[in-house]
């Protein structure tokens, strides 16, 4: 084990936040068990690929995979990857490659964000710098590519097509929608853009890795991209909730309540707001005070009792229950695409990680 590398736990079921229960069979339990060999040797594959020939990047570059993250992406691709010759060789690089394609979009989110904490420790920007955070970031996505190049020129392109979107979808948030764009439909085209597109990716490796029947792509495509959008959706209900105590099952964010509001990130609870705010006098002073606390000037003294109580008002609020049922409604399409798949362990799975989805606290 590499030094420093903290021991992994993880499995099919606690990765997709499933229950042990739903592998009643023996095909689901064999699938359980090829997906959780997948997984270690998954981990040894990425700490063998965030090694490069300077100290400072090996260390910078391991510093976010050694703080967790569960790996829902490449397990994905293992488990579409059932529906063909299972978790091969192939399926195990694609992960990887998408799973540092995913770490390296961290650090530079990071960075635009300004963002304090990633996955429960400082972020990379606040231990380095920027520029080393920026290029630790440039360096996993050049390793991505490296490790896609040797599986051959439709994994280029997919990636290739994959990255212009994540990048498409981070320009298009910072410079927000156009003066006769619809900013709702702007949104969820951006988380569309940002994480449904890798999601859908990495489902639609599994299927091309494992030699599955070329007519399994376009629904596991469709269902990650859904979940994808479902996910952040839900995100943004999360992000307004005070932190759980974390346990042996929960990896600490390390954020507040409302992390995003206070920072003036756009969330589809505000939107929603801010449309209602137009015709409602309540919901018009509501965003208001919420409009005063992302404005505020930096270091200027926040009276956290009142700002807590914003978010609070906004949690309560019937947009943050539009805004589950819009998740929900992601969640249901993202399950319709998986019609044409065979019914088995692959099928009920995907359909019970889109209910874990919206039903998540975490």
């Amino acid at each position: 084990m590499p030094a420093g590398k903290a021991r992994r736990t993880q499995s099919l079921s606690s990765s997709l936040n499933l229950h042990d229960r739903l592998f009643s069979t023996s095909r689901d339990r064999e699938v359980a068990r090829a997906v959780d060999n997948g997984i270690e040797r998954l981990e040894a594959r990425l700490f063998a690929e965030v090694k490069f020939s300077d100290e400072l990047a090996d260390v910078a570059a391991r510093y976010l995979l050694e703080a967790g993250g569960k790996r829902v992406r490449p397990i994905l691709a293992m488990l579409t990857a059932q529906l063909g010759d299972g978790v091969t060789d192939e399926v195990i690089m694609a992960g990887a490659s998408i799973e540092l394609t995913h770490l390296a979009s961290l650090y530079h989110d990071d960075v635009m964000d300004s963002a304090p904490v990633r996955r429960g420790v400082p972020t990379a920007q606040n231990v380095w710098g920027n520029s080393i955070a920026i290029l630790v970031g440039d360096l996993l996505f050049a390793r991505a590519s490296k490790l896609l190049s040797i599986l051959g020129e439709r994994a280029i392109q997919l990636q290739a097509d994959t990255f212009e979107r994540l990048c498409l979808g981070q320009l298009r948030e910072t410079i927000g929608p156009k003066d006769n764009e619809n900013p709702i439909e702007h949104y969820l085209q951006v988380l569309s853009d940002k994480t449904g597109s890798l999601i859908a990716a990495s489902a639609q490796m599994g299927v091309i890795f494992s030699n599955a029947p070329v007519e399994y792509e376009q629904p596991v495509i469709e269902f990650g991209e859904k979940i994808g959008v479902a996910f952040q959706l839900i995100d943004d209900v999360l992000d307004m909730s005070p932190p759980a105590a974390s346990d042996a099952k929960s990896q600490p964010t390390g954020k507040k309540a409302g992390t995003d509001v206070r920072a003036g990130v756009v969330t589809l609870p505000v939107l929603y707001l801010r449309k209602r705010a137009k015709r409602n006098a309540e919901a018009a002073a509501l965003l208001k005070r919420i409009d005063a606390i992302a404005t505020a000037k930096p270091g200027a003294p926040v009276d956290e009792a009142a700002v807590d109580a914003v978010i609070a008002e906004l949690r309560a609020h019937p947009v943050t229950k539009a805004t589950i049922d819009e998740a929900h409604g992601w969640a249901r399409g993202a399950v319709d695409a998986l019609a044409p798949l065979p019914d088995g362990t692959v099928k009920k799975t995907l359909t019970r990680f889109a209910d874990t989805v919206v039903d998540r606290t975490n």
